[in-house]
């Protein structure tokens, strides 16, 4: 039987090439004619010869016989061919094996067609093999423990001397700018090391293909999680950006947007305030970076300005003569720059003048020395015979509607009224006291209270602050 099967496997071997000889005339391409494109034609199936020689079934099948012989999983499949169609019968242990042994059955030469007819063994010995496979399988696996242990160790050593290394926590922050950025380095040294030493441990356990597959699905997660994760990125990197530009300090007074207060903390997801009324505000990062933001603290000057409104017949230079000497006497308002004034509007019944005046932040509260201000003024114009009018408004009414008795209004026979009484101007009020020691003076003081509040939270300790004193302040 041995020696047979090679004697078979020539005989094989002729009939295949003598059918190769003959299907050769049919299978050549013509040539093409003058003026055709030279672009091929789609490839068409092989045309079936229309005479079979002598013994070429059992050829075919003996053929196929002996591939399927080799086959472990394919030897219990029977092969029949007539006229060049393979009929195949039996049964196989899996259920791509039938599909598997008729597309081997349609490569040999000579076939025609394959009809498959198998179908799949479900008896308990003959699927043992799989529980043999898995056993084999769970035996290697045995054998490689300890080389699975040897690389485990080492990855966990490369880990570790990633962490020793970004340990180093002072001399992060002595090479880099902040504590938010210093930190953000030995995570990612930590992250390098660990990476480096999976890839190790796996390409010691021969598993590179798998490597490959872990880091191209850790790419794919990676980008998933960047656009699920876009609002906390550009808050953590908006964070990063505030820690380098330093756009205030702590204790500073700001305005964001329309967000007001002091300035308690940064931490690496937002901005802490303490409102002028003494509460927390919490705001993200990634608005701050993009905000308006105003800094009272960073100029101790600051400029204040109301309006006040004058008769109509009065003389706005002389009023705003009168403002600007009322407002150089404060002992609050600045020198230099002078106080001024200027006339805003001319309306129906008024005049409007802005005055302006600048004060110390450090020495002055900014809304107190406002107010004095504003009723200093009022009081010299008012002393100074300037009228401070209330809105005039017309009314005119018709023959029809009956006539109200107004004063100083002319009768049927033009006799006037009785005489509207003169209006009595109020008793003034006494001047202030514009010394240094007045009550004025004292009274615009700066109120320091949430400046304390905020310094008691921060002596609290308990976040970590990116602000760095010793940085400018962009």
């Amino acid at each position: 039987m041995t020696r047979a099967r090679p004697v078979r496997h020539a005989l094989t071997r002729l009939a295949a090439a003598f059918l190769v000889l003959l299907a050769a005339p049919a299978l050549a391409v013509p040539a093409l004619p003058e003026g055709a494109p030279a672009t091929p034609a789609p490839a068409a199936e092989a045309a079936i010869a229309d005479h079979q020689d002598a013994g070429a079934d059992a050829r075919i099948a003996g053929r196929i016989r002996a591939i399927f012989g080799e086959i472990e999983a394919l030897s219990q499949v029977d092969v029949a061919v007539s006229e060049g169609v393979v009929t195949l019968a039996g049964t196989v242990p899996a259920a791509g094996d039938g599909e598997r042994a008729e597309r081997i059955a349609s490569r040999v030469a000579g076939v025609a067609t394959v009809e498959n007819a198998i179908v799949r063994d479900v008896s308990i010995d003959r699927n043992l093999g799989s529980l043999e496979s898995l056993s084999a399988g769970f035996a290697g696996l045995v054998a490689m423990l300890p080389l699975i242990g040897v690389a485990l160790v080492l990855a966990i050593a490369i880990a570790f001397v990633g962490h020793l290394i970004a340990g180093f926590g002072a001399l992060w922050r002595r090479l880099l700018p902040n504590v938010f950025l210093a930190d953000l380095v030995a995570s990612a040294i930590r992250f390098a090391f660990i990476l480096i030493g999976l890839v190790v441990a796996l390409d010691l356990l021969g598993a590179g293909a798998l490597m490959g597959a872990v880091l191209g699905g850790a790419g794919v997660v990676g980008i998933a999680l960047g656009f699920a994760m876009r609002d906390t990125i550009e808050n953590y990197v908006a964070s990063l950006m505030l820690s380098l530009r330093q756009p205030f300090r702590a204790n500073d007074h700001v305005l964001i947007d329309d967000k007001e207060g002091r300035v308690v903390r940064l931490t690496s997801r937002a901005t802490v305030l303490m409102t002028l009324e003494g509460n927390h505000l919490r705001i993200p990062n990634s608005t701050v970076f993009k905000a308006v933001i105003l800094n009272y603290t960073r100029n101790p000057q600051r400029r204040f300005e109301f309006d006040l409104g004058i008769d109509a017949d009065d003389d706005p230079d002389a009023g705003r003569r009168v403002g600007r000497e009322t407002l150089a006497q404060l002992p609050f308002v600045l020198a230099d720059p002078p106080p001024d004034a200027a006339v805003m509007e001319v309306g129906d019944s008024n005049i409007v003048l802005r005055f302006f005046g600048w004060i110390d932040q450090r020495e002055s509260d900014w809304v107190k020395a406002r107010s004095r201000a504003i009723a200093a003024v009022k009081r010299a114009l008012e002393e100074g015979g300037f009228a401070l009018p209330e809105p005039i408004y017309r009314l005119r009414f018709d023959q029809r509607t009956m006539p109200l008795p107004f004063e100083n209004v002319a009768g049927p026979q033009g006799d006037a009224g009785r005489a509207r009484p003169a209006r009595q101007s109020p008793e003034p009020a006494p001047p202030p006291d514009s010394g240094p020691e007045g009550d004025d003076a004292a009274d615009v003081r700066p109120d320091a209270e949430i400046e304390r509040m905020v310094e008691a939270e921060r002596a609290q300790g308990e976040t970590r602050d990116l602000l760095d004193p010793s940085r400018p302040v962009e």
